[in-house]
């Protein structure tokens, strides 16, 4: 995790047998560090916006996202999100337990 980036902040708004539900903000140059996904999961973008993707083969990708418009997916995903823009960014994950 880079040092001198801020963390993104994470309010779980539920968590119960079935689901986790967290919503994501991420001040401009934030990041979420690495980290891995053990459960499949949906993402819902509260915000327009663009963030940044890195890999565990050390690639990076940028997904231009649109509030609103969610994506889905399966666990095993490992990576670590930036907020590159000079804006605020939020997405709502919901996470299925099994």
């Amino acid at each position: 995790m880079n040092q001198q980036r801020p963390a993104a902040r994470p309010t779980v708004q539920i968590d119960n047998d079935f689901t986790r539900v967290t919503e994501w903000y991420f001040e401009p140059g934030a990041q979420t560090g690495w980290h891995g996904h053990d459960m499949d999961y949906v993402v819902v973008p509260m915000t327009t916006g663009t963030l940044q993707l890195e890999l565990p083969d050390g690639t990076r990708h940028s997904n231009a996202l649109t509030q609103g418009q969610s994506y889905c997916r399966q666990a095993g995903v490992q990576h670590n999100v930036i907020n590159p823009g000079p804006e605020p960014f939020v997405f709502v994950e919901i996470e299925f337990k099994r």
